[in-house]
């Protein structure tokens, strides 16, 4: 049998084991937190994250619940027996104290940032700070949930929409198309487009921070160069698939019509958007892979051979 299979199995297998074992346990915790945040998350569900710019919040709450249940058996190996943490209850007066004020006050950062810290403070009193060392990327991969404020993100965004614009509008006048641009005003044939917040803005630029993060979580490169360079290389790659977005809806909206750039083939850019950030992140990794290799066999000195 494959060795790499049979550590899966095997780790599959000690993942349901340790699942069942902690269901007696954790039942009761589970139920409360479902009855305390389900209406913060049908307000999610039917608002804030069925739009653009918040968008990413269900993908990334998924994908850290999944890191989560991946890293469970290292959290129970950690925790053997439990021990609890007083620090866990200051945390999760604080994160009630969010709830309790973002619910009351419709403010999205407080109630979204409630999620993470009753849920840090739960797992600090139940299973102690061993089994938050454990999980501390799921916690923080969660922040990229939390809204930035908007006079923040408006000071910030602004900027990158310039960028967007003037790289879309030499782009497609290089390749002969009737462009022209007026701020975030871009004017292609008879239409007019203004490139908005979601399509250019810093919350996308978070968002594919975030997968970038996620992607080195998953692979777990032990070069410090490799890490690093695609860390750093992340924002100019959120760069250019903004750029190549406008660009696919600028096209379409040049070829099909003002319906069909506003229509189904607008969300379908925002799936170009990260594919082309998934491919760019592939290719950046790939070539620094090539790189560090290319170093480390530099670095290895030739055989030097005896002359007799």
């Amino acid at each position: 049998m494959d060795t790499g299979l049979h550590s899966r199995s095997q780790h599959m297998a000690d993942l349901r084991a340790g699942l069942r074992a902690a269901l007696p346990e954790w039942w009761p915790v589970l139920a409360g937190l479902a009855l305390l945040f389900a209406p913060t998350f049908y307000s999610l569900f039917t608002g804030a994250w069925i739009g653009e710019e918040q968008g990413h919040g269900p993908i990334i709450f998924g994908l850290a619940l999944w890191l989560a249940w991946r890293k469970w058996p290292q959290v129970l190996a950690a925790t053997a027996p439990p021990r609890a943490a007083a620090a866990g209850w200051p945390v999760l007066a604080l994160g009630l104290a969010c709830h309790l004020l973002g619910r009351s006050q419709k403010i999205l950062m407080l109630e979204i940032l409630s999620i993470i810290l009753v849920a840090a403070a739960v797992l600090l009193v139940k299973r102690g700070a061993p089994a938050l060392r454990v999980l501390w990327f799921p916690f923080f991969f969660m922040l990229f949930m939390v809204p930035l404020p908007s006079e923040f993100v408006a000071a910030v965004t602004m900027p990158m929409k310039m960028a967007v614009s003037w790289a879309t509008e030499h782009i497609l006048w290089a390749c002969g198309y009737p462009i022209s641009r007026s701020g975030v005003i871009l004017q292609i044939g008879q239409y007019q487009l203004l490139v908005a917040d979601a399509c250019a803005g810093l919350q996308t630029l978070l968002t594919l921070e975030a997968l970038g993060l996620f992607y080195l979580n998953l692979m777990r490169h032990p070069s410090a160069f490799r890490n690093i360079g695609l860390a750093l290389f992340i924002i100019p790659i959120s760069f250019s698939a903004n750029v190549i977005r406008v660009i696919v809806l600028t096209l379409i909206t040049y070829h099909f019509g003002d319906a069909a750039g506003q229509g189904f083939l607008h969300g379908f850019a925002g799936m170009v958007l990260f594919l082309t950030a998934l491919v760019l992140i592939l290719s950046v990794d790939s070539a620094l892979q090539w790189t560090s290799r290319r170093r480390d066999g530099r670095a290895v000195p030739a055989p030097v051979e005896e002359v007799a």
